[in-house]
């Protein structure tokens, strides 16, 4: 039975383990403890199954100014699952969950940059996020953006992505 919870710091070599194996050679782990570290981490969850975390999800503050005010915003990053367990619906039930969770925590807006095929079927929308400015503009229809607030991207708006991830790119 899959269990879907908010990670735990025993928690944080398991996550390594997951997110290192689901990204390969790139520096996602290192990602994962340094936004930890500069405490902007508005969600962290894991999969847990059999007693084993074989997923992760994370999602980061990321304000954006919208019309002389400033919403509460968080980007999707990273979603990994470890990969003889890919395709299970493991990474949908972390998507779900953390999209609960983000609107329970406050957040009026997520943004994401993935796969465009995948991330609309949870309701993000590369369309919605040409009313956001930011780093990711120029990604094209990876880049997504979803209103946990009805309206709050009406005015567009320009979100500042943690500076933690300009140093992983």
């Amino acid at each position: 039975m899959l269990e879907i919870r908010d990670e735990t710091p025993a928690d944080y070599a398991a996550i390594g383990e997951v997110v290192g194996r689901a990204f390969g050679d790139e520096p996602i782990p290192e990602l994962v403890d340094r936004l930890r570290r500069d405490e902007v981490v508005v969600a962290s969850l894991v999969a847990v199954e059999d007693g084993q975390v074989v997923g992760h999800i994370m999602f980061t503050e990321t304000p954006i100014e919208t019309g002389g005010e400033e919403i509460a915003g968080a980007i999707l990053s990273p979603l990994a699952v470890t990969p003889e367990r890919q395709g299970a619906g493991i990474g949908s039930a972390l998507v779900r969950q953390g999209i609960e969770v983000c609107r329970e925590r406050g957040r009026a807006a997520l943004l994401v940059l993935g796969h465009p095929t995948y991330y609309p079927r949870f309701g993000f929308s590369p369309e919605l996020a040409h009313r956001v400015r930011s780093k990711y503009s120029d990604k094209g229809k990876a880049y997504m953006a979803m209103e946990l607030t009805p309206g709050a991207l009406a005015n567009g708006g320009t979100a500042r992505v943690p500076a933690t991830f300009d140093l992983f790119e």
